[in-house]
Order: structure tokens, then sequence, then C-alpha cells
């Protein structure tokens, strides 16, 4: 594939002019950085054409594998004495430049009257930039006002210029001089932009003539078309009741043991979840008072079922157990405690598979009226104060969403001291929390509190590199499996402490918020927010969230034209040091005044 550029005009000053080789052209296709060619092979192409004096040729490689041809014409009579060649040239250009200096005006009035009615004829829907180079010498600064008159005599106009640019559709550039920043940025990028324009448009026109010459052939190939909005991820499927089931079995960080009436041991838990599920457990273990709660048959269920036993020389208890040993609880009742260990897996499950714990207790006890009198005592262990007992149809209530979901769940006991066995330490606050939880729903905490760790004997833990509401956005995922962060950015510093803490359910999660947010946000609130997406892009890479970071290669390259205008964009090179794209529409009439 190949662009062809005509440049047309000369930008050298009428009174010094001296034909060397070092006009706009030459100096771009020189110091461009997406231009491969060295000056050596520059000038073996440019003096190749000797034969045909009247143009300069000159051969290069743009984007890496593009070929760009440039012929540079600075004399306009070839309109007269060879037509036919220069309306071809003019004909079979992707960018046509005509290019004039605004200190000679005669040159200028004749190729407007002359030629530039020829070159109207001619065009063919290309672009056009028209480049007025030079300072006018009546000036010590270049005057960029559109009325001021005191170089109208001997100098090209602003006005002018705006004027034959609105003439031919054109974008209308000021090269004060030939130096990097006109040259390179400036007038290059313009350049650039029409340059990446013409090559969409030949990949378009490529595209449809293969597809018609296979539709000539009878294949008609699968219609692949680009989506509305890009693929949104899907998120991973909670193991949150998983999670929390295998806690009881795992018989980590237990803080309270079952005994039947007999003082032998019948089944371990774990505080927290109980009294998520249970305001008898909550007055239990004292996190409620019966003031607090205000419905007697809490607190009748509460003194019927269970009694704690604070001796000291109690005959099951453990006499090596590091820190504070766990609470024991009496269980009162014979039947019930015989069917301890199926209640605690049907509250550790989320306390809504009822038609299994029925079924369980059957296998244990023969007798039906056994059976109801226990199903009884496990409702009213959930029964909620102040409302009637509303668990009487275990089979309609077998639909139901677990417990966790409701008013007593473990988000009652988040950033709460209550029960509270580990404190964190952020940024010169506290935030307490439950070693079971965190030991149940992340395994980097599992390993740091069970290992052969400071943490696992220390109550009081640092934290480092986190933000104190970051860390609790983490620990409300944990607790409640559930997170909303406020923003894109502190969905990325949440995606961040998740992926500290190989947290891989909420990475996704966090990466499915970002990637909504960025959809969901128009095009010109996208470009105004302050939001820098190639830094988003470079910490997705760097904390190996692979799914958000090639999405975000993706999203950048879809919206590039709304990128490339954020000062951050410009320190992204990726194969181009020091390219710039600026947006200068065509038609457009822009000037760059010092």
């Amino acid at each position: 594939m190949s662009i062809h550029i005509v440049a047309l005009g000369n930008e050298g000053d009428a009174f010094h002019q001296d034909n060397r080789p070092s006009g706009l052209i030459r100096t771009y296709l020189g110091r461009s950085p997406l231009v491969s060619g060295d000056e050596s092979s520059l000038l073996l192409n440019a003096t190749s054409t000797v034969a045909r004096p009247v143009f300069t040729e000159y051969q290069a490689s743009a984007f890496g594998n593009v070929k760009l041809v440039v012929h540079d014409c600075p004399v306009w009579d070839i309109f007269d004495s060879d037509w036919y060649t220069s309306r071809n040239l003019i004909g079979s250009a992707d960018i046509i430049v005509i290019k004039y200096n605004v200190n000679d005006k005669f040159s200028f009035h004749e190729v407007k009257d002359n030629y530039i009615p020829v070159i109207k004829r001619a065009l063919n829907s290309v672009p056009v930039i028209i480049a007025a180079v030079g300072t006018r010498q009546n000036e010590e600064l270049p005057c960029t006002c559109p009325l001021c008159t005191s170089d109208r005599g001997s100098c090209v106009s602003t006005t002018e210029g705006i004027q034959l640019a609105k003439e031919l559709g054109a974008t209308y550039l000021e090269l004060h001089s030939l130096d990097d920043f006109y040259i390179g940025k400036y007038f290059g990028g313009v350049l650039e932009y029409f340059m990446i324009q013409a090559l969409n448009q030949k990949t378009s026109e490529k595209m449809k003539k293969r597809k018609m010459s296979n539709s000539f052939h009878g294949v008609r190939p699968p219609q692949l078309e680009q989506p509305e909005k890009m693929p949104v991820l899907k998120a991973e499927a909670s193991h949150y009741n998983s999670d929390l089931n295998n806690l009881l079995f795992c018989c980590q960080c237990v803080d309270v043991v079952f005994y039947n009436p007999d003082l032998k041991e019948v089944a371990e838990a774990h505080k927290i979840v109980l009294c998520a599920v249970s305001h008898v457990f909550m007055l239990l273990f004292n996190v409620k008072s019966p003031a607090d709660i205000q419905d007697s048959s809490i607190i009748r269920t509460t003194q019927d079922l269970f009694a704690i036993n604070r001796d000291t020389a109690f005959p099951g208890a453990s006499q090596d157990s590091p820190g504070n040993p766990p609470l024991r609880v009496i269980v009162k009742d014979a039947l019930f405690c015989s069917c301890l260990s199926d209640i605690l897996r049907f509250i550790y499950s989320g306390a809504f598979q009822w038609e299994e714990l029925e079924e369980d207790i059957r296998k244990k006890l023969k007798d039906s009226g056994d059976v109801s009198n226990v199903i009884e005592k496990v409702k009213c262990i959930l029964k909620t104060p102040g409302k009637i007992n509303c668990l009487r149809n275990c089979k309609t209530y077998q639909a139901r969403k677990p417990l966790w979901f409701y008013n007593t769940s473990l988000k009652f006991f988040l950033n709460k001291p209550m029960l509270a066995d580990v404190v964190f330490e952020i940024q010169g606050t506290t935030v307490p929390a439950h070693r079971a939880i965190l030991v149940a729903r992340c395994e980097v905490m599992a390993a740091m509190f069970n290992g052969n760790y400071m943490e696992a004997k220390s109550v009081l833990i640092p934290v480092y590199g986190v933000s104190k509401e970051t860390f609790l956005s983490f620990l409300e995922y944990l607790y409640t499996d559930s997170c909303c962060p406020a923003g894109i950015f502190q969905a990325m510093c949440l995606l961040i402490c998740a992926e500290m803490y190989q947290v891989s359910r909420l990475q996704h999660i966090c990466e499915l918020f970002i990637i909504t947010q960025l959809q969901s946000m128009p095009s010109r609130e996208l470009a105004s927010m302050n939001l820098d997406i190639v830094d988003l892009l470079k910490k997705a890479k760097f904390h190996h969230s692979e799914c958000l970071s090639t999405w975000l290669l993706h999203f950048i390259a879809t919206n590039y034209l709304i990128f490339s205008q954020k000062p951050e964009f410009q320190d992204l090179s990726v194969g181009r040091p020091g390219y710039s794209q600026p947006l200068f529409p065509h038609g457009s009439n822009l000037e760059l005044s010092k």
C-alpha cells in the first residue's frame, strides 16, 4: 500500500532564492520519526528524476511498511507547458500541499488568479493543506490579526491565506520557520493525520473489492460485524456459601465448642457465623442484651437450649489452647444436641436448605414427633425479634435466598469491635475484623493466620500500601460477597488490593465495573474528564490483570482520536518515539500564534 503526496509552490523568498533542496517537504522527510530513510537514500531518489527537472521525487517508508511517494513541484509553469502530466499528478494524489512564502505577494496573487481555478477543477475530494511559510519582513513578531493592514502592501496577509483555504476547502497553516516544532509537530501532525485517513479509506475500498470478487465466485464469507460495544467480561461465579461451609469442616479459628449434657464435646463453631443468622446466639454471646432484643420467645429459647460453662476445671477443656480458649457451651436438649452437627451444617450453608435439614434429622431421629420438635427449635433460633415466626412452611422457604443477605448478616459486624479478634492498623487508624471470616474468604490471610508468621500470634497487624477506604471496601467484599466502588479510580485501587491478597473474583468484579463505566460514558465526557486511561492500562498490566489490559488496549485503539488530545497520551510511545497526533479536521482554518 502506498500514499501519493503532491506538493505545489515555492516556499522560498523571491528575493533570496538559492534553489537549495532544503524546503518544507525535504525538511519534513528528514526529521519525521514516522518516515524511515536516511539522507543519502532521500537524495538518491530525489536526483533519480533528472530527466524531468521540474519535479523532485522523494520515496520513503511511512508507518513502517507504507510506501510514501512525494512529488515536489516548485514551478507553477508546468500547468502551462504540460497540462496532461500536471492533471494526472493531481488526479492520482492522496494529499495535496500548496505552499508559498508570505513575503512574495506577487507570486501569491499570480497563483491565486491563474492556477488555483485549474486545481479546483482537477481536485477529486482529496485533502488540501495550504502552508504559508516565513515571517513577514516588516514585523518583529508575526501578526495574526485578520484586520491588520500594516503588511498588506508587501506581504500576504493571514486573511488572504484563509480566504484561499476556504475556496479550496483546505486546512490553513502558518509556519513561521522550518524548525522542529513547526515542521515536526505542526505541519507533520496535520500531514500524518491525513495520511492515516487516506490509509483507512484505501483499506476500506480494498475490503469492498475483495467482497465483490468473492461474491462473483459464489462464495459468501461469514458476516463478522463489529459490535456496537466491546464485549463485557463475565464475572466469576460466587463461592461465598461454599467458603463459609468449608470453614465448619476445616476447624480453623474456632472460638466456641458445644458439649452435650454429659460434658462430651459435640461440635466446634464460630461465634461470628452463628450470630450472623441468629439473635439467640447474639444473646448467648453477649453481643446484644435482653433489652436490645425485647422478645420474650428468643430469650426463653436461649435459656432453654444453651448454658455457658466458665469453670476453669472443666474436664473437656483443652490445656494447650494458645491465647483465649474457646467458649464452652452446653446444649441442654439431648435431641437437639444429637442433631447439632447437621444443624450447624445447615446454618453454615446459608440457613435456607430446610428439606435437606429435615432429611438429615429423620436419619437420626426415627420418631416424627421428635423431628418436628427439633425443626421447631431451629425455627425459633432463626426467629426475627418482634415478628411472628414465618418459617412454618419449609418447602416454600426453600426457594428464598440465604440469610446472609438479610438484615442479620455479616455486614452488621463489618468494622465493629463486637466479637473482633484481630485489628488492622492503616494510615494511623484501626479497623477491627474477625479471623474466621478472613480465613474462610481469603487464602492469603488463611496462610497468614495459621502459618508460622508473626501475624498468627499478633492481635494488631499493620497494613501498608493500601488506603483505609480501599481496605474497608476489600473487607466489605469478604464479609458480604459484594462491593460498590465510588468510581473508576477506587475500583482500580480495589483491584490492586485484591491482586495483593489473591482474591480473583474481586479482581474480576473490579474489571467489570471499570469496563462498564467506560462503556457508558459519552465521547464528549470521555474527552473532558480528568482520567488517565494510559495509567489504568499500565497498572492493569503491572498487576497481572490480563483481561482488563487487553480490553483497555482495544478501547484506546477504538477511541484513538479522543485520547490523542490528552497530554498523558503523548507519553505513550509504541514504536514511534516523540510522535504526537493532533486533530485538525479537513477544511478547518488553523493558525498557531506565538
